[in-house]
């Protein structure tokens, strides 16, 4: 059987599985539309919330990023899996005890302002927007590489799954869809890594392997590895390069972002108790974990197979004398089909600069140590010569590096398609329920029946995967910029004022407002000055280099920056303007004292 025939039927049978949970768990009220009816378990929830958040960013990239950016890189992991015990701790079960359905919603009952309520939709639109662009673009990358289709033809077939499974069911058939999602992604995720990890140290466990000793000589994987890339040029992989102060701010901003993103947040908005709130949290962590201890063995094992395919002499110790990969072996060799079949993608290339036959793969700005610096002078290299290595292929490539079974590559092609799917689902009811719910419900018609705000609920959702789509189509081409502007706006807007809510009697409308205004200007501001104005090559106004940044703050890092300034602005205006009516006050109350804490008020 083809590898494009196993394909197919892998993803098709997973496709078969999301379109038939969503036929059978079809949303028939605005309850089941925005929260799944609050039926949903614990267990259950944990293990949706998870697929929820384990995007394509963090299936796919989170994966790449380590392997090419090492320890240094370290802080997605720390930051996005603190995110959820500050979710547990500080917001999951007091939003859950306040029995609203959005976000938006809280922040306009909780600060008796129509004004911020209209405010926290605009912040969720930007962030879910933001955020949905880069998901959609991974599902056209994706089926365009394993269903051997135009990039925009796969991307038309995935908003089509999405619609199917997600207008029909809302938030009660995106759960269960979510549930079948993560199951298929862990597995896509974890049985490759279990394979190369065998083959590299004879682990079983990826994690042990990264700690262990390779198979091939005995010698430590970790210092072998950063003995194979320093000899390229590379910085060592398991040292800190950067700013320390830098890493710490860039941390917070993806705890704090991860805390303030709506479709995270709006889970534990499904689930029967406040106690549950906070035991899906647990849960979501205990199921993000199983990815999250194996993407750092993911990562360091595919640099140490891409480093060592491009040099084959890497790990004897004779890294220059011996030949790198030659343009007849990428033509003819079955083990080199992986990188002939990315070539075709455009994500993976190459250019034999010095017409020797090879393609060399080494770091033209670290060629000081002396046997590189030898071999350069000595071959007539002209320059690293695999042009292009997207840091997103190294997940859904890592199979095919290893020569792994057919069938492996198909499941990991399924759960990179799953990982997208899952978090574009959840995205996309964010939007569906701030445009339906808090705009047209809220704002517009507050007299609308229940029937006629399901259909529009379900109408905003079509028109959002439109939208989404189209952008996908034709991305703006700033992957890693708008994730960094997707956490710096959740960081600087929805955090602070969802904690002063929850957490201060005294905080009202005024500086709720003035806060989150002043924090999203700020941190938008900050990040189109290096990035450019709407990302538009040449728009930027200073160059986006840390010698550049302020105080050595990179624009990814500026979420936190914002945060404190959304704080520090939503505090001294409070302070200086009336304070909230006693009921208010009195409700605050309510949400965090612990009696009662088995019930939840009603919507």
């Amino acid at each position: 059987m083809s590898q494009f025939t196993l394909n197919l039927l892998v993803i098709g049978a997973s496709f078969a599985l999301y379109i038939g949970i969503a036929i059978y768990a079809r949303a028939g009220s605005t309850a089941e539309f925005y929260a799944a009816n609050r039926g949903v378990s614990p267990v259950m929830n944990g293990m949706a919330t998870a697929a929820d958040w384990m995007s394509a960013a963090s299936f796919i990239s989170m994966a790449g990023i380590l392997a090419f950016g090492g320890y240094d890189t370290s802080a997605y992991l720390m930051g996005w899996t603190g995110g959820y015990v500050l979710l547990a701790m500080l917001l999951a079960p007091y939003l859950r005890k306040f029995g609203k359905f959005t976000v938006p919603e809280f922040i306009g009952d909780r600060f008796y302002s129509q004004t911020a309520r209209i405010v926290g939709v605009i912040c969720l639109l930007a962030i879910s927007i933001t955020y949905v662009i880069g998901q959609m673009t991974g599902v056209g990358v994706t089926f365009s590489r394993y269903l051997e289709v135009s990039n925009s033809t796969g991307l038309w077939i995935g908003a089509a799954l999405v619609f199917c499974y997600a207008v029909l069911g809302g938030m009660k058939g995106i759960t269960y869809t979510q549930v079948a999602q993560y199951v298929v992604l862990i597995i896509a995720y974890t049985i490759p890594a279990v394979f190369i990890s065998l083959q590299l140290t004879g682990h079983v466990l990826p994690l042990t392997g990264l700690f262990g000793s390779l198979s091939s000589d005995g010698g430590k994987f970790l210092a072998t590895l950063d003995q194979v890339v320093t000899d390229l040029g590379f910085n060592s992989y398991t040292g800190h390069h950067g700013s320390t102060l830098d890493m710490v701010l860039f941390t917070m901003a993806l705890m704090i972002g991860t805390a303030g993103l709506p479709h995270v947040i709006i889970r534990f908005f499904t689930v029967p108790k406040v106690a549950d709130a906070r035991k899906s949290a647990g849960w979501a962590l205990v199921f993000i974990a199983l990815l999250y201890t194996v993407a750092p063995a993911v990562g360091g094992m595919a640099r140490f197979n891409l480093t060592t395919t491009m040099w084959p002499g890497a790990t004897t110790g004779e890294t220059f004398s011996q030949p790198a990969v030659s343009l007849e072996a990428i033509e003819n060799d079955p083990d080199k089909e992986w990188m002939r079949t990315w070539g075709q993608t455009g994500l993976l290339a190459w250019e034999d600069k010095n017409g020797d036959g090879l393609i060399q793969y080494y770091n033209e700005a670290g060629a000081g140590n002396e046997p590189l610096a030898a071999a350069i002078e000595e071959q007539g290299l002209v320059g690293n010569e695999l042009t292009t290595v997207n840091n997103d292929i190294m997940v859904l490539a890592n199979p095919e590096i290893a020569n792994l079974p057919g069938w492996v590559i198909a499941i990991v092609a399924a759960g990179g398609l799953a990982a997208a799917l899952s978090t574009a689902a959840g995205l996309l009811l964010a939007i569906s329920s701030a445009v339906s719910h808090d705009l047209i419900k809220g704002a517009i018609n507050p007299n609308i029946s229940e029937k006629n705000e399901l259909l529009a609920a379900r109408i905003s959702m079509g028109v959002s995967i439109l939208v989404a789509t189209i952008l996908g189509l034709n991305p703006p081409g700033f992957a890693a910029q708008t994730v960094a502007l997707a956490f710096g706006l959740a960081a600087s807007s929805i955090f602070p004022v969802l904690m002063m809510g929850i957490f201060s009697k005294r905080m009202n409308k005024e500086g709720a407002i003035a806060g989150m205004l002043a924090g999203v200007v700020a941190t938008v501001l900050y990040i189109f000055t290096y990035k450019g104005w709407f990302f538009v090559a040449g728009t930027n106004m200073l160059p986006d280099t840390p010698d550049a940044w302020l105080f050595g703050i990179s624009p990814a890092s500026f979420g936190t920056v914002g945060a404190l300034i959304n704080f520090g602005v939503a505090y001294l205006v409070s302070s200086a303007t009336k304070a909230p009516p006693a009921e208010v006050q009195e409700l605050v109350e309510s949400i965090r004292v612990p009696r009662g804490a088995g019930a939840a008020h009603s919507h």
